[in-house]
């Protein structure tokens, strides 16, 4: 539950993941970052190469101990006591990145998109959120980008508003921040948000691709090069690979069966919490096209026939399901990589794989774009 830490509060599809031979729900490689000194004497100082943060927060006594926390790995980075109503830190952090600062490392938490500045933080008991951050540049974008995009938050996150007109209107509005913010270290968790809305994989990369050398070394944006790799290793705009397993009465199902249709591979497990959680979006997202020439093909890696039944029953998933029970060596993961779940490919009536991993609005709003 350590990497991507902050961006699970942020973006809850980048760790909302079941991981082979895992018990952690990760689904991205942390990348570290350095801190140096453990302050622990609150004194104004400047920073040398690096970054300061002088701190004021009301409402805790002398004393009180606040972590300084990676955003990415919730990896302890510095460690200080409130005195006299202040704090400090120092240190000096590789690239500009999400840090949180929580009482003794706990939520709720201060955050800053931190980079090696003076900054100034100006908090209150009970009011974390609501903390005003100076100094930064990298934070003044992140709060430039948080209010752009505030209308569509819920949408965002997986709920809310479907319709396509208010979705390209998110797109459109994400796209010009970053065409704007080429060498903002926002862009990467933007272009991230503009691809969780749309599941476009050739419009992520073109907007990578614009980015500055130096922001694409940053943690989110190795992340976005590591799905758009994946991306090319699984075929997009191309043919998947056809398959066959057995459905739950023992019959035989080939993907080539569904030919003419668009269809949602969609692998998933009974055990797999992350999987139970996105079935309700898939549910709906189904219901409302299932008569337009859309359908979904689960394939389960479940270990046991009854609880795979089971979880079909109860989440209501009325669709073709297939499974040969083998957990992580299904044939059928194995024949395309598959090390996390939930992940879906669609492909359209041609067999032409067009979108992956689409969750949520990603996979109502591809279908809207298709789907006439």
């Amino acid at each position: 539950m350590k990497k991507f830490f902050f961006l699970f509060l942020m973006a809850p599809a980048i760790l909302n993941a079941q991981v082979k031979n895992k018990k952690s729900v990760v689904t991205t490689k942390t990348v570290s970052t350095t801190t140096t000194v453990n302050a622990k004497v609150p004194k104004p100082v400047k920073a040398v190469d690096g970054f300061l943060i002088n701190g004021n927060i009301e409402g805790f006594a002398d004393g009180t101990l606040l972590k300084l926390l990676n955003g990415n790995s919730g990896v302890e980075e510095s460690g200080t006591t409130v005195q006299n109503g202040r704090f400090v830190f120092t240190g000096k952090t590789l690239s500009p990145d999400f840090k949180v600062i929580g009482v003794n490392g706990q939520a709720p938490y201060i955050t800053v998109f931190l980079d090696n500045s003076d900054v100034t933080i100006n908090a209150k008991k009970d009011a974390f959120e609501k903390a005003i951050v100076t100094g930064s540049v990298s934070h003044n974008d992140f709060t430039t980008f948080t209010t752009v995009t505030k209308p569509y938050q819920d949408l965002l996150m997986g709920k809310g508003r479907f319709e396509s007109k208010f979705m390209d209107e998110a797109a459109a509005t994400i796209e010009s921040f970053v065409n704007t913010h080429k060498a903002s270290y926002i862009s990467p968790l933007a272009i991230y948000r503009q691809n969780q809305i749309t599941g476009d994989y050739l419009k992520l990369e073109s907007l990578y691709n614009i980015l500055s050398t130096e922001v694409k070394a940053s943690p989110v944006a190795n992340y976005l090069a590591q799905q758009i790799e994946q991306n090319k290793q699984a075929g997009y705009g191309k043919p998947l690979g056809d398959f066959s397993q057995a459905d739950t009465t023992g019959k035989d199902i080939s993907l080539a069966s569904f030919k003419g249709k668009y269809v949602l591979i969609d692998f998933w497990a009974s055990w797999c919490g992350p999987c139970r959680a996105e079935n309700p979006n898939v549910v709906n997202t189904y219901e409302k096209y299932k008569n337009k020439n859309f359908t979904v093909l689960g394939v389960s890696l479940d270990r046991a026939k009854q609880p795979w039944l089971d979880a079909i029953a109860a989440d209501n998933l009325s669709w073709t399901h297939v499974s040969d029970l083998k957990f992580w060596s299904n044939s059928v993961a194995q024949q395309f990589g598959i090390q996390s779940i939930p992940q879906n490919f669609l492909i359209d009536p041609q067999g032409n794989l067009i979108g992956k991993n689409l969750r949520g609005a990603a996979l109502e709003y591809k279908l809207s774009q298709v789907i006439r």
